[in-house]
C-alpha cells in the first residue's frame, strides 16, 4: 500500500496499481481506473496522520533475481529490524546509486506501509532481495571485497573503498550477526571525533549515509556530471 501523490506516481512508473482511491483534487499522473472518495474515507483507511489525497494497492513484487555485480556496489542488510530506517536505507541506496538491496530473512519486511512510505518513492527503483545472508556470502568470490562497519574496524576514511563490494550493515541493538561477521573481510569504523564519553553508536540509517557517501565521495562507480 502507498499513500500521496509522490509514492503513488513513482511505484505507478514500475508497477500497475491493483486499485487506486483518490480525492477529487487528485490527478494521476498516467491512464489508471481511480474510484473516488471522500476526505473522511480517505482518512478512515488510511495510515497516515494527515492523508494526502490518493491511497494505492499493489501486488507485492515477486523477488528479483540474485545476480551481484561485482563491479559495483551492493547493500545487505543483517536483521534490520526498524521500518522507518529500513525506509530511509532504501532511500538513500536510490541517492548513491546502489541498484540491489539484498536483506537477511530477519529483516522488516520492505513491502510494508510503514516502509514503503518513508522510501518516499525510491523503493520503486532500487531492487530488494530476500536471502540466508551466510549462505550468499559463501557464494562471493574469495577475493570479493565485503565491507562491515564494527566497532573493532579500521577507520573509514584511511581504507581504501574498491569500486565494487557489498557493504553489509548490523541490527539496531546488536550489530552484524556472528555468521556474518566472521564473513567479513574488510571491517570498517566510522570514527567518533569525542576524547570522552560519547554516544555508543549511530543510528543504522545515519551509518549507511556516511558509508555510502565516503565511497561516492572517492568516485567510486560514481556518473560524470
Amino acid at each position: 500500500m502507498a499513500e500521496g501523490p509522490k509514492v503513488v506516481g513513482d511505484l505507478m512508473k514500475r508497477w500497475k496499481p491493483v486499485a487506486v482511491f483518490a480525492t477529487e483534487d487528485y490527478s494521476p499522473t498516467r491512464p489508471v481506473d481511480v474510484q473516488r472518495i471522500t476526505d473522511e474515507e480517505l482518512r478512515k483507511v488510511s495510515f497516515l496522520q494527515h492523508p494526502q489525497q490518493v491511497l494505492a494497492l499493489f501486488n507485492t513484487p515477486t523477488g528479483a533475481d540474485l545476480n551481484i555485480n561485482t563491479q559495483k556496489l551492493t547493500l545487505a542488510l543483517d536483521g534490520i529490524q526498524d521500518p522507518g530506517n529500513l525506509g530511509t536505507i532504501i532511500r538513500l541506496a536510490d541517492w548513491f546509486g546502489i541498484d540491489t538491496i539484498v536483506c537477511s530473512e530477519e529483516t522488516a519486511d520492505a513491502w510494508s506501509p510503514k516502509v514503503v512510505q518513508a522510501t518516499m518513492g525510491s523503493i520503486a527503483r532500487v531492487n530488494i532481495i530476500y536471502t540466508d545472508l551466510p549462505t550468499l556470502l559463501d557464494k562471493l568470490p574469495q577475493d570479493y571485497p565485503v565491507y562491515g562497519t564494527l566497532l573493532d574496524g579500521d577507520d573509514l576514511y584511511s581504507q581504501e573503498l574498491t569500486e565494487g563490494g557489498l557493504i553489509v550493515m548490523g541490527n539496531e541493538g546488536n550489530g552484524l550477526t556472528e555468521k556474518v561477521r566472521r564473513r567479513v573481510t574488510r571491517r570498517l569504523l566510522i570514527p567518533s571525533y569525542r576524547t570522552d564519553d560519547t554516544a555508543e553508536s549511530l543510528n543504522v540509517a545515519i551509518a549507511t549515509a556516511i558509508v555510502c557517501a565516503e565511497f561516492r565521495r572517492r568516485g567510486n562507480d560514481c556518473p560524470s556530471r
